[in-house]
C-alpha cells in the first residue's frame, strides 16, 4: 500500500482552487489518493467493462427513442463508489463584479454557502446516481456515491443494500459533508480509506452483527467459566 502524504500540505495547496473542475479535479482525486495512502485511478482501456478503477469511464445511455448517449463518470471504482466533480468558488457576486481583473473570473458552480451552490451539488448527486443506473447489470450498483466541490468538501451518501433504491447520507445528514479541513483528521481519512477500499464494512447492520456475534462469544466463555467454577466447587465440597 502507498504511503500516505503530507495533510497539511494537501490542505493548503487545495484551499485556493475555485472556478473550473475540469482543469482540477483529477489533480485534486489523484493527490486525494496519495493522502488516503490508496492506489491513484488506473489509465483508461478501449473497453469500457475492463475500466475498474479509472477517471473519465464511459456509461451508456438507452433513450426512449431508441437512441444510445454516453456520459462520462469522473471517477468510478467497481464495487465502491461513483464519484462526481463539480467546483465552486469563495468569491461573492459582488466581488465577482468589483474585481479590478481584466478578465472575467470563473465561478465555477456557483458560490460556495448558497442556494445557486447548494442545488449544483444536488444536482451532481443525481448525475452521479443517473450514472450508477446506467452501469451493465453484472457490475452491480455501487455502495457509495461521491459528490465532491474540488478543493472545498466531500460529501458521502450509501446504500448498502446495492439496489440503487435509496443513496442516503452517510454516516448521517449531520455529518455526511466532509469539509477540506476535516482530511487533518485521521478518522476522518480513515472513513475515506475504506470508502476507497472496503466500503461495505462501513455497513453499519453488519457492525451490529458483529458486536452482536462479539457479545455472544464473550457471554458464552463467561458461561463456560462459571460452569467450570462451579464443577470445581462441587469436587472440593464432596471430598
Amino acid at each position: 500500500m502507498p504511503t500516505a502524504a503530507d495533510p497539511a500540505a494537501f490542505i493548503t495547496r487545495w484551499s485556493k482552487s475555485g472556478g473550473s473542475e475540469r482543469a482540477n479535479y483529477t489533480s485534486f482525486l489523484s493527490e486525494l489518493c496519495d493522502i488516503l495512502a490508496v492506489p491513484r485511478p488506473e489509465p483508461t482501456q478501449a473497453d469500457p467493462t475492463k475500466n475498474i478503477y479509472v477517471f473519465e469511464r464511459d456509461v451508456f445511455f438507452h433513450n426512449t427513442d431508441g437512441t444510445t448517449s454516453t456520459g462520462r463518470i469522473d471517477l468510478y471504482k467497481r464495487g465502491c463508489f461513483i464519484l462526481e466533480a463539480k467546483q465552486g468558488t469563495e468569491q461573492t457576486a459582488d466581488e465577482l463584479q468589483l474585481s479590478t481583473t481584466p478578465k472575467k473570473l470563473k465561478r465555477g458552480h456557483g458560490v460556495r454557502g448558497t442556494k445557486g451552490w447548494d442545488d449544483a451539488m444536488t444536482r451532481a448527486r443525481g448525475q452521479a446516481e443517473q450514472y450508477a443506473k446506467a452501469l451493465p447489470v453484472d457490475e452491480g450498483w455501487p455502495p457509495f456515491l461521491i459528490v465532491v466541490d474540488v478543493g472545498h468538501s466531500i460529501e458521502l451518501f450509501a446504500d448498502f443494500t446495492k439496489s440503487g433504491k435509496v443513496y442516503l447520507p452517510f454516516p448521517d445528514p449531520k455529518s455526511y459533508r466532509l469539509l477540506l479541513d476535516d482530511i487533518a483528521e485521521d478518522d476522518i481519512r480513515d472513513r475515506l480509506r475504506t470508502v476507497w477500499t472496503d466500503p461495505v464494512s462501513l455497513d453499519p447492520t453488519r457492525r451490529s452483527a458483529k458486536v452482536t456475534r462479539e457479545l455472544a462469544d464473550r457471554l458464552a466463555k463467561l458461561a463456560k467459566s462459571l460452569e467450570g467454577s462451579k464443577f470445581e466447587a462441587g469436587c472440593v465440597a464432596v471430598i
